[in-house]
């Protein structure tokens, strides 16, 4: 579904801040898969993300989703194959539109546009259904605006509306980062919900050793530009996080040392 091969990206190359982001990066993900990437600060999460989604484009190498090569495509030619969810709970809806509005627009992206009636009866009676998978009261809520829901519940509702066309590729960008503890684990049972039911293919940045550990069927950790960490199977599900701070120093050769990474466990 999702193959990179050996890709490199340099930013500021020939400066005194010349930085090799992505240093041969090769990854495959089947159908169905869905992979938690952690990694410290620099290691080239984001990144690899980026370059999936199009929003940098790479020095060398080659990425295709569902068999096109999109290497070269430009990110809204991408966003057909995929959904993204940003750190940033702000990102993703449009604040001073309704919700149902906001999931009007996420339905019809990248369809040609008619002129028949906004939003049917029928349509209001799907949305309240796919609200309620979240949890969060928001099916008898379709026409408040966007802006007055809480970070939790914009997030979720971002989560919802890039899974709503179900994309070839869904890219969660550290998408519980910017939540407290207890939204933040709402958020993830639901993502799990959400890609289980609908085999949904997916990269999962994130900070939490933990929730690498607990989320997915399997865990990279990136460290230099470089994947160092490859876990899949019945070994992720055994996986500790002292296993995963011992492969890490074996990989890499050096202890991992990132406050950011070692107080969210």
């Amino acid at each position: 579904m999702l193959e990179i091969i050996n890709l490199r990206k340099t930013f500021n190359p020939g400066t005194v801040n010349e930085k090799t982001a992505l240093d041969g990066v090769s990854l495959t993900l089947r159908d169905g898969d869905f992979v938690s990437v952690i990694g410290g600060n620099g290691a080239g999460k984001s990144t690899l993300l980026n370059a999936v989604a199009g929003t940098w484009l790479v020095d060398s190498g080659t990425i295709s989703i569902d068999g096109v090569n999109v290497t070269r495509l430009p990110e809204h030619k991408r966003a057909q194959f995929i959904g993204r969810v940003f750190q940033d709970p702000m990102m993703g809806t449009a604040a001073t539109m309704q919700i149902e509005e906001n999931l009007a627009l996420a339905l019809r992206r990248g369809k040609r546009r008619t002129l028949r009636a906004g939003i049917t009866a029928a349509e209001r009676d799907r949305y309240r259904e796919l609200l309620k998978i979240l949890g969060l009261g928001l099916e008898d809520r379709l026409t408040t605006k966007v802006g007055l829901l809480s970070g939790g519940q914009r997030q979720a509702l971002t989560l919802l509306m890039a899974t709503l066309q179900k994309p070839k590729l869904l890219l969660l960008d550290e998408h519980t980062a910017a939540l407290d503890p207890k939204t933040a684990a709402k958020v993830l049972e639901t993502t799990e919900r959400i890609i289980q039911r609908d085999h949904l293919t997916t990269l999962m940045i994130t900070h939490n050793m933990r929730d690498a550990i607990a989320h997915g069927n399997r865990l990279i950790m990136m460290y230099d530009g470089r994947i160092v960490v490859d876990v899949s199977g019945e070994e992720k599900q055994r996986l500790t996080v002292e296993d995963l701070l011992r492969k890490f120093a074996e990989a890499s050769g050096e202890e991992l040392a990132n406050d950011r990474m070692m107080l969210a466990n």
